[in-house]
Formats: C-alpha cells, structure tokens, sequence
C-alpha cells in the first residue's frame, strides 16, 4: 500500500474539497483507492490467520463510499478526508465488532471493538462483565492490551491510544455505584484503538504491527460479540 501518495492525494483534498477538483484528479483518486484496496486486502488475508471468521470476506464488505452524507451536517464538503475500512465478520453495519485501518492526514490509526450499542444489549454488556469480571479483567488489563490501549478511561479519539471512546458521567442505572471496577460499567462503547504515524502504513511490513495490535485486541472483541451475537 502507497500510503505517502493516499496521504498527498487526501492532503490536497482537505484543501480543495469540491466537486470541480474531484473530478479533475478522478484518474488520482481512482489509483489511491485502488492502493488503499490492496491494503485491505492484505489486512483480511492477515487477521483471517488468527481469526477464521473473517476469512469470506472482500474488500468491498469492509470499505465504504467515499462521498459524505451532509443532509444532516452543517458542513457540506462533497468528500472524506480519510479512507477506512471495518473488517468485521458479519458486515460493516453488523453490531458485531471488528477491526479497523484509518488512514487521514495527521490521524492514522488502528484499532478494534464495538461501537454505538443499543441500549439492551450494552446493558447485557455490563451485565456479562460483571458476572465475569475475572475473564474480563485478563482481556483488557494485560500487558498487551495495556501497551497498545492502555486502561480506561479515555478522553477520546485524541488521545494517542485509548479504550473506552465515550462513557457515563455516573453509574448507570441498576448497577451499584461503589462497584470496583465501575469505569467499565459507565463505558458506552468497547472499542479501543492506538494512533501510528503516517509512515505506519508504507509497503507491507505494518500488517507485522497491525497484527500484534488486533491481536491483543481479540480477546476484549471475542468476549463482546459473545454477547452482542446473541441478538443479532
């Protein structure tokens, strides 16, 4: 994967964020894409090795269209800035988590998980949790884990890694407020993730540290879609 010349090219959108340049590097975009393409291509070849349930999918299955939705945005640029793909074993708009590549301008990173639950089932999330905290606690507080997303709580995608993208400001509803490990609990989404340099994603040697990284993340994946599988 090119990632110096989708970085350039995704540069030169951010300033130029507008039909009448899109179509003057068309034959660009169209190339970039097809780099990006690769990439995907090799990261499910990659985590198929370690994670069977992947192994069916195309690329196509886990990228997306490159125009944005601004019916509901205040800002109506035509065009992402960025490139990702969601490779998640029962689709890219499954409940079921799933690994991730971004690749944007000051902004590349890797990461796993789950994210924008139901209400139902992040409760029988909580729930799972707390019935097993034990096998929750060797899923995220390994070493690791700790070296790639370190601990909850986290401020955000901001933060150079991170576990946990939003949570409560108190307890949730039915649950005891002096539970011990009640950050978990007040987590609304399990997805964590580690912010490389745009330098990460050149040739094929980072699919080497990717894998290291989705590696450390399956076990907190697995234990989530165990739950979340249950109603889909």
């Amino acid at each position: 994967m090119d990632a110096d010349r989708i970085l350039k090219f995704l540069r030169d959108l951010m300033s130029n964020n507008n039909r009448e340049w899109f179509l003057a590097n068309k034959s660009e975009y169209k190339d970039v894409r097809e780099s990006f393409e690769q990439g995907v291509a090799g990261a499910i070849a990659r985590i198929a090795t370690f994670d069977p349930s992947v192994a069916h999918l195309t690329v196509k299955d886990c990228t997306y269209r490159f125009n944005r939705d601004t019916r509901f945005s205040n800002d109506k640029s035509p065009y992402k800035n960025h490139f990702g793909a969601y490779i998640a074993a029962h689709g890219k708009k499954s409940l079921h988590g799933g690994y991730y590549i971004h690749l944007e301008p000051d902004h590349c990173l890797v990461a796993c998980g789950n994210y924008w639950l139901p209400t139902n089932i992040l409760t029988a999330c909580r729930n799972e949790i707390m019935g097993n905290i034990d096998e929750w606690l060797r899923c995220v507080e390994n070493d690791d884990f700790l070296r790639y997303y370190g601990a909850a709580p986290t401020s955000g995608w901001n933060d150079s890694q991170g576990f946990g993208l939003e949570r409560l400001k108190t307890c949730p509803s039915g649950f005891p407020r002096d539970y011990e490990y009640i950050d978990y609990i007040r987590m609304k989404d399990y997805c964590c993730w580690h912010h490389v340099e745009e330098s990460f994603f050149c040739g094929d040697v980072w699919l080497d540290e990717a894998e290291l990284m989705f590696k450390a993340g399956k076990p907190m994946l697995d234990f989530t879609n165990s739950v979340i599988d249950d109603y889909e």
